[in-house]
């Protein structure tokens, strides 16, 4: 099973959701840098279940144990190896489901590719349980970034169809900081009570519901990354499909860019204090795979969460029958909140990886 991301940057990431633990190998990053685990811890718990109403009843603390690659609070240059241990596991809730699979998940995919011997209990190692890890390997990133002036910040850009204001073309670190430091993360807050709302009441009746984020990185200097496989599109999506439930991400103006002219769609240049900017931003910072010096901004969709309590059709493959099923357990009505944190710490690796091949780390 490949569970690595091989750049100048690399990770690992091990466990399963009703195993002992989880954790990552984060490999590649510089010796000297000072890392706030208190700052981390924070960002983790963003991700981490049982925040509230709208999330799952699952109750991790998520406190990550670095047991190799820091020291003193600075990195050695060595590995950094992270465990996090898994405390609230209720696996019966799975027993039933061990032959029967639950549409919307990877039960069937995964049996058929690992020959029955994979760990189905939520999910094993194809749960969103595993995102904690590549949390964590995002915020240590993120601060060594943030040392280079890079800021990085995230929000809701809708939950069904109710939506946020978009980013600007020409965003302040002052909002992508206070995003970074939300549970709910908007830029219009007014819209906050419509999409909880929304949630809860998808939530009453046994189902769920998705939407979108958008993610900004500011302060990205221009000339990063490489045209045709190694561009910057090519590493964050990778990186971004890592999520589980990620089923699409676009740069800029993604795909409503098809509805405009190029008159329109191309973003003119002009100086700012002596800098080569733009004054729009449909490009998302990057043109031909390379950064441009504009904000890098993309949205990803996230699936509505497949864990339902809604009677679904399937198929039992052990006993080779169609049956019902309702799946158990504890689950989130609508993953787009919690998903902010991880979608931002994929963020931060990506362009980790880019400073480092520049040899700007």
């Amino acid at each position: 099973m490949s569970s690595m991301f091989n750049g100048n940057i690399k990770i690992s990431l091990f466990g399963e959701s009703h195993g002992p633990a989880i954790g990552a190998v984060l490999d590649g990053i510089p010796a000297g840098e000072k890392i706030d685990l208190d700052e981390v811890n924070f960002q983790m718990q963003r991700r981490a279940p049982g925040q509230n109403d709208v999330s799952s009843a699952r109750r991790e603390p998520d406190v990550p144990r670095v047991v190799s690659g820091l020291l003193s609070g600075c990195t050695t240059g060595a590995p950094i190896c992270v465990l996090i241990e898994n405390v609230d596991v209720n696996s019966s809730d799975y027993v039933v489901l061990r032959n029967v699979m639950r549409p919307g998940h990877a039960d069937y995919t995964a049996r058929v590719k690992f020959n029955g011997f994979n760990d189905a209990r939520g999910g094993g190692h194809f749960s969103g349980r595993l995102t904690a890890a590549l949390t964590f390997c995002g915020a240590v990133c993120r601060q060594i970034l943030a040392r280079r002036g890079v800021t990085i910040g995230a929000h809701i850009y809708s939950i069904c169809d109710i939506h946020d204001v978009p980013f600007d073309a020409h965003i302040h670190d002052n909002l992508l900081n206070k995003l970074s430091q939300e549970e709910f993360s908007l830029i219009d807050d007014s819209v906050k009570e419509k999409m909880l709302e929304k949630i809860q009441c998808t939530k009453k009746v046994g189902d769920s519901v998705g939407g979108v984020i958008e993610c900004a990185i500011n302060n990205v200097p221009a000339g990063l990354g490489t045209p045709i496989f190694d561009g910057v599109e090519n590493k964050i999506s990778s990186l971004i499909f890592a999520i589980p439930s990620i089923k699409g991400v676009e740069f800029g103006a993604g795909f409503s860019s098809t509805m405009m002219p190029g008159s329109q769609n191309n973003d003119e240049f002009i100086l700012i204090d002596d800098k080569i900017r733009t004054k729009t931003n449909h490009h998302g910072g990057v043109l031909g795979g390379v950064t441009s010096g504009m904000p890098v901004v993309f949205r990803c969709a996230v699936k509505p969460t497949p864990s339902i309590a809604i009677p679904q059709a399937t198929v039992n493959i052990s006993t080779r029958q169609h049956v019902d099923v309702v799946v158990a357990g504890r689950h989130d009505p609508c993953i787009v909140p919690r998903a902010i944190p991880v979608v931002e710490a994929v963020a931060a690796i990506a362009m980790m990886d880019f400073f480092k091949e520049a040899g700007l780390l």
